[in-house]
C-alpha cells in the first residue's frame, strides 16, 4: 500500500532498498539513535503481522525510512511508529509530513492510540513530534544499549486519536 502525503510518499520497503537504507542508518547523525546500520537494515525486510516498512520519497528520491508495529488484539489496538531520516533532508518538515500521514493513516484503520519512544537525549526528535501531538508519557530507564555499549533512557510517548496537529481529517 503507498500513502500518499502533500509532498511525501511512503511506499513500502523492498530488497532494493536495502542498501540505500544501509547507507542513511549509517550516517553519524541516524547510527548515534538507530545501531548498526547493517543489521538495521536487514531487520526493515522481515515480515511480521502488524509490521510495515516504507521508504519516504520525495520526488522519487528516498529521503528516509518509517516504520509501524500494529497491536492488533482489539482490547489493547494500537500501533508505534519508528522513523529515520536522511541527515540532507533535515530541516525540510519531510520527516515530520512522513510521521503526520502514516499516523492518520493508522487512525483511519481503527487504532485510538500510537506511540513512538526516541531517546530522551535526542531532543531535536522530541520536539518534532510534541509538534506533532505526541505527548511525554515517561522515561524508560536504561531502555537501549547504544552503540557505545552504554544503557540509555527511552522516552515514552503517545498521541490519542484526534489530536493528530494539522490532521486535516481528524
Amino acid at each position: 500500500m503507498i500513502i500518499e502525503g502533500p509532498r511525501v510518499r511512503l511506499r513500502p520497503f523492498t530488497e532494493p532498498d536495502r542498501d540505500r537504507a544501509r547507507d542513511i542508518l549509517a550516517t553519524p547523525e541516524v547510527a548515534r539513535w538507530w545501531g548498526e546500520a547493517e543489521e538495521e537494515a536487514d531487520s526493515l525486510l522481515e515480515v511480521e503481522e502488524g509490521f510495515s516498512s516504507y521508504a519516504i520519497e520525495f520526488e522519487g528520491e528516498t529521503v528516509g525510512l518509517i516504520q509501524s508495529s500494529e497491536e492488533l488484539d482489539p482490547e489493547f489496538r494500537h500501533a508505534g511508529i519508528d522513523i529515520a531520516v536522511d541527515p540532507r533532508w533535515h530541516g525540510r518538515g519531510f520527516g515530520a509530513e512522513a510521521i503526520r500521514v502514516l499516523a492518520a493513516h493508522l487512525f483511519a484503520q481503527g487504532h485510538h492510540r500510537l506511540t513512538i519512544d526516541p531517546a530522551v537525549a535526542n531532543t531535536r526528535a522530541v520536539h518534532v513530534y510534541e509538534k506533532l501531538g505526541f505527548r511525554p508519557v515517561g522515561v524508560m530507564r536504561s531502555y537501549e544499549r547504544g552503540t557505545d555499549g552504554i544503557w540509555h533512557d527511552g522516552l515514552l510517548m503517545d498521541m490519542l486519536a484526534g489530536e493528530l496537529v494539522g490532521d486535516d481529517a481528524g
